[in-house]
């Protein structure tokens, strides 16, 4: 095992992008067929483009002078507009994954959102892991997935700001409708 206290986290930087899609390739390659690129390693991009990008919020583990993982927070909104953020992608160097870097990128991007006066984060994840993190299934308190089929796996983590009028349907940024 590599020692975790090698490892820098720090906001993303002009130059960072190509090895910010290198890190979601190799994360989300599927073994069905390794040669296709995942969505993931895109999306990135095209959330950068988009008017929901937060620039304090895409976060980058580096080790020995190279990104090894990255985490993103964009804004989504629910259905009456109110502002929240969502969670995705996360992604660590397979190489790297094990070795806490994903769980110290969690905790920096939740923090840095919760300074930010942001009120609440969703994602769609298993459950069982992300509860580590504060996540719970989002129909609990009142907030529904784009997509009902998602509900056994749309979670939602309230920040500081977070107010139970928080309610309605959750809507990702437009580049999400690619994946």
């Amino acid at each position: 095992r590599r020692d975790t206290w090698l490892v820098l986290l720090r906001r993303e930087r002009p130059g960072d992008e190509g090895a910010i899609e290198r890190v979601h390739a190799a994360a989300f390659m599927r073994a069905a067929d390794p040669t296709a690129r995942p969505p993931e390693a895109t999306l990135v991009d095209d959330l950068r483009a988009s008017r929901d990008w937060i620039t304090q919020l895409s976060i980058v583990a580096m080790h020995d002078s190279g990104v090894v993982g990255h985490v993103l927070c964009t804004r989504a909104r629910l259905e009456r507009g109110q502002p929240v953020l969502a969670l995705a992608p996360i992604g660590v160097l397979p190489q790297h994954q094990g070795l806490g870097i994903g769980h110290a990128l969690m905790h920096a991007v939740l923090g840095a959102a919760d300074a930010m006066d942001e009120s609440l984060v969703g994602l769609v994840g298993d459950p069982g892991y992300y509860a580590r993190f504060g996540f719970r299934i989002a129909a609990d308190v009142g907030i529904e997935p784009p997509d009902a089929s998602w509900s056994d796996y749309f979670q939602v983590r309230p920040l500081t700001a977070y107010t139970p009028t928080l309610t309605g349907c959750f809507h990702y940024a437009a580049p999400f409708s690619a994946l």
